[in-house]
């Protein structure tokens, strides 16, 4: 995703440009095995994948938070489906989506963001913004936050 547009901007934790826009790595969380790269105790949770997912919105949601993001909204849901961020900086409002996974097995995380899953979340937003009507944000921005083994990467403006 980062690197298809000339507009869409990689960042990483500490705020600083990438060497490479397609690497965006933050500093780890946490280290240790799977699962366990975010505190996820597969023990004490009933589904562990809504547990991992859970986590990895936690450090999103913190990461905006030390940048000065308040958070408006997690797991937004309409009959269409869910955001998973919602975020005011100012006079913009980010949608977010994340993905977390513990491994690469699968694929980066960011390669789940399909144009569909684009498309859907494009919609959600413009529920989410319908039902807060008068309101108007000043602008709009969909970021994409990818947790992967416990690194955090950061893609604003992703689509």
């Amino acid at each position: 995703m980062c690197g298809e547009q000339s507009s869409t901007t990689c960042v990483t934790a500490s705020g600083r440009r990438p060497r490479s826009r397609r690497s965006a790595t933050d500093e780890p969380f946490a280290h240790g095995a799977r699962g366990r790269a975010l505190g996820v105790n597969k023990a004490t949770s009933g589904d562990p994948r809504r547990a991992l997912g859970a986590a990895g919105e936690e450090v999103a949601a913190r990461w905006y938070g030390r940048r000065g993001y308040a958070v408006l909204d997690r797991n937004w849901r309409c009959r269409e489906g869910e955001i998973d961020l919602v975020l005011r900086k100012g006079h913009e409002i980010v949608f977010c989506e994340v993905k977390t996974r513990t491994s690469g097995a699968f694929g980066h995380p960011v390669e789940a963001v399909t144009t569909a899953k684009q498309r859907r979340l494009r919609r959600l937003a413009s529920a989410w913004l319908s039902e807060r009507a008068p309101f108007r944000p000043a602008s709009i921005r969909f970021d994409v936050a990818t947790i992967l083994a416990g690194h955090l990467q950061v893609f604003e403006a992703a689509f």
